[in-house]
């Protein structure tokens, strides 16, 4: 397949556009790659959740607790991922992928180790590092080799880091409860692949960097200045809506096994297949999403898998587990079908700031998780866990914002966008 053909010089401190735009081939064999990366890297922060209940039981350690470590890896990744970001918008840095995924290997090998609740919390906050450092420019890459097929590029990318969390509850089953806290050693070797596979990519990303590919806002479009209020409000709201859809994925993703442990009276492992339902068709849908966002809008995706999800969210507290097990495939489906088309919405709204917005929306997405995440523990600490998950299923109404947001084609007018 065609890579973006040569056509700009390095000048000052960045790359500078001439000519030429980038192609309109995909790469897939770097989209495939970056997105095997991510499955390994979602993957392993799964790790943190999978563990929690080993925690919580070997740690002594509170809702509260668990809420907090939850914090430490999501806030660090928010905080650093919109800073990365704005860094490789301005100079493309290939080398921070491989050592993201070293961040992460050194968290791993810590976690397994880590002999008290400090400990912990340090481990995580290298896994947090990492995924910093990987997220935006990770993000880049896959627009880079996305060429004309921005959703289905995007979908792809984000499709291995849906299927890394995914696999949190089976960890959990299949790992963490035989083998215990020890078990986490084991992932340093998938952190390892990580570095090897990443160092391929930074190869191709550095390659196509000297080829000239421009990421200024010339190459897409910029923001008229007479729309800028209307472009930040915009941009206002869909961070608000990606807060509430994380807040909600973190009530479940987090706290619903303790949920299932205690109203249906499962055990933990039980529990974890009711979870790796929720997490699974929400990879699939977040794969679906951005095909159908190519198809039919990015607003019209965004606000379809909003207020789609209002219903079955209400109902989930009040179900048998037959209809509980139906339900969270459905709304994890629904939900998570506009994870990649948010991304890709908020690079409509922002052109040429690719990192930045990436970073900014998917940081958004772990921080507001685990600001979530402590919120919901201690809540659960406070009123119990069967109020707060019904309350929880309310959070999906917000979702009604979603129709304040303009039409893509007022946003492509908004920036003077093609």
């Amino acid at each position: 397949m065609a890579e973006p053909p040569a056509a700009a010089a390095k000048s000052g401190h960045g790359l500078q556009q001439t000519a030429s735009q980038p192609s309109s081939n995909t790469v897939y064999r770097i989209l495939l790659a970056i997105s095997f990366v991510h499955l390994f890297n979602d993957s392993i922060q799964s790790v943190i959740v999978a563990i929690f209940p080993i925690l919580k039981e070997t740690m002594n350690l509170s809702y509260a607790q668990i809420g907090w470590i939850s914090f430490a890896i999501n806030f660090t990744a928010s905080i650093l991922q919109p800073v990365v970001g704005l860094f490789s918008d301005k100079r493309p840095t290939p080398l921070l992928l491989p050592l993201g995924m070293c961040f992460t290997f050194t968290g791993m090998l810590l976690l397994a180790f880590a002999p008290n609740y400090v400990m912990v919390l340090v481990s995580v906050i290298f896994v947090g590092l990492g995924s910093a450092a990987f997220h935006p420019e990770g993000s880049r890459v896959a627009h880079m080799a996305a060429g004309s097929r921005k959703g289905l590029a995007q979908s792809i990318f984000q499709v291995g880091g849906n299927a890394g969390q995914s696999l949190a509850p089976l960890l959990t089953k299949w790992i963490f409860i035989p083998f215990g806290q020890i078990g986490a050693l084991g992932f340093t070797v998938v952190a390892a692949a990580g570095i090897a596979v990443q160092s391929f990519i930074a190869k191709w990303y550095g390659t196509t960097l000297k080829q000239g590919y421009a990421f200024t806002k010339r190459t897409s479009g910029t923001i008229n200045p007479v729309f800028k209020k209307k472009v930040m409000w915009a941009t206002a709201i869909l961070v608000l809506v990606v807060t509430i859809r994380s807040w909600y994925v973190s009530a479940i993703g987090t706290y619903y096994a303790f949920y299932l442990i205690e109203a249906y009276h499962l055990t933990i492992d039980q529990a974890q297949i009711y979870i790796f339902l929720f997490l699974g068709a929400g990879a699939a849908g977040t794969f679906f999403g951005g095909p159908l966002a190519d198809r039919f809008g990015r607003r019209n995706l965004i606000v379809a898998s909003l207020l789609g999800a209002i219903p079955f969210a209400l109902a989930l507290p009040y179900l048998p587990l037959i209809g509980a097990a139906i339900v969270l495939i459905l709304t994890g489906f629904v939900l998570m079908s506009s994870f990649s088309t948010a991304v890709i919405y908020a690079q409509l709204l922002h052109p040429g700031s690719i990192g930045t917005v990436s970073g900014l929306i998917t940081g958004l997405a772990f921080g507001m998780g685990g600001i979530g995440s402590l919120m919901l523990g201690n809540f659960i600490d406070t009123f119990g866990i069967h109020d707060v998950m019904i309350a929880a299923g309310f959070l999906p109404i917000f979702g009604l914002l979603t129709l304040a947001l303009p039409t893509d084609t007022k946003v492509r007018a908004w920036t003077n966008q093609a």
